[in-house]
């Protein structure tokens, strides 16, 4: 079992003393939500970087939601996913600035054309190594901005 979902367990049940109710049922649909990937598929235990990820697709949707939510003028719904997101981010890995994402993308573009200018035909390579290295402390879509705007002056 990995640690996150150790972490998750044992927090629950101090939830649960707590009568925290907002906090019981966040870390419920976290636990429920790494349970369901271990035996999709493949039946098999998660790794700690596959917890993280399915967990930060959890705080992406809450998220998410709690922007649509806003949109459509529904304030209480709004508040609770972003508490709910809030909840599950202290689980997460803390995240890298957009000083230290662009400092990242500007390493990479070194190492995977060298001397040579960056193309958009490099953009997939430099995007995947970034996100290697930021294992999770960076959003996708903000790794790939960051690139394209490093590729495109």
């Amino acid at each position: 079992m990995g640690a996150l979902k150790n972490q998750l367990k044992s927090d629950l049940v101090v939830a649960m003393k707590a009568r925290d109710e907002q906090a019981r049922s966040t870390i419920r649909m976290a636990i429920a939500a790494i349970m369901n990937a271990e035996v999709s598929g493949p039946a098999h235990e998660l790794s700690d970087e596959e917890e993280l990820r399915i967990l930060a697709r959890e705080v992406r949707t809450r998220e998410d939601s709690a922007r649509t939510y806003a949109d459509a003028g529904r304030a209480e719904l709004a508040e609770k996913e972003s508490a709910e997101a809030a909840l599950l981010s202290r689980y997460l890995p803390a995240r890298l600035s957009e000083d230290e994402v662009t400092a990242m993308v500007a390493e990479e573009i070194r190492a995977v054309c060298g001397d040579e200018a960056p193309t958009m035909r490099s953009m997939g390579a430099i995007v995947r190594a970034v996100n290697a290295r930021a294992a999770g402390r960076a959003e996708g879509r903000a790794v790939a901005a960051a690139v394209k705007r490093a590729i495109t002056g």
